[in-house]
């Protein structure tokens, strides 16, 4: 991996995108949102999360955060391992899951080309973390994250997309939480 996706500043704030393997929209169920949303939720109150924006796409996840722990590559790693095992849980366990063996059969076949994955590989390994050093450069990724869903046709205003921080911003709160200190950075 190149230098220039590490996170170098353990204090920092990161703009940071990570994709299951191949792309595959697995984030097409209401159930595996929920998992990814739980997931934040624990991260926020139990291992000093800071999430100023999110935004959660059929195939990938997108935040603005910090660590206040100052250990952000640790809790990125560990919100995937949590989220990976549960929404593979979640697959195998979901009676209306019309994709089940298709969805396991290519995680399988992810994990066989990685050494250290025992069966499963959901998420590609790569972070891709971006330190933000300006309002300007963090207002770009904020807005970035914001308008994905409506870049990928899935809707025409930002607010309409249910698992966007873009609600935040307009003081709709009933997806997750967002720390404060995320609305004054546009300010």
């Amino acid at each position: 991996m190149s230098r220039k996706y590490k996170f170098h500043n353990k204090s920092g704030l990161y703009f940071v995108s990570f994709a299951t393997v191949n792309w595959i929209d697995v984030f097409t169920r209401q159930l595996y949102f929920t998992v990814l949303a739980n997931s934040v939720d624990y991260c926020r109150q139990k291992k000093g999360m800071e999430l100023y924006s999110y935004c959660f796409m059929p195939s990938h996840v997108h935040f603005v955060f910090r660590s206040a722990n100052e250990q952000p590559m640790e809790m990125i790693r560990d919100f995937k391992k949590y989220t990976s095992k549960k929404i593979i849980e979640a697959i195998e366990n979901n009676p209306q899951e019309s994709r089940k063996e298709w969805l396991l059969w290519m995680f399988e076949r992810a994990g066989k080309k990685q050494r250290n994955v025992t069966k499963y590989q959901f998420w590609q390994h790569h972070n891709m973390p971006i330190e933000l050093w300006s309002e300007k450069v963090i207002k770009q990724k904020i807005d970035y994250i914001h308008n994905n869903p409506v870049e990928s046709g899935f809707v025409t205003n930002a607010i309409d997309w249910k698992y966007s921080s873009a609600r935040n911003f307009q003081n709709d709160h009933t997806v997750l939480k967002i720390d404060e200190t995320g609305f004054m950075l546009l300010e």
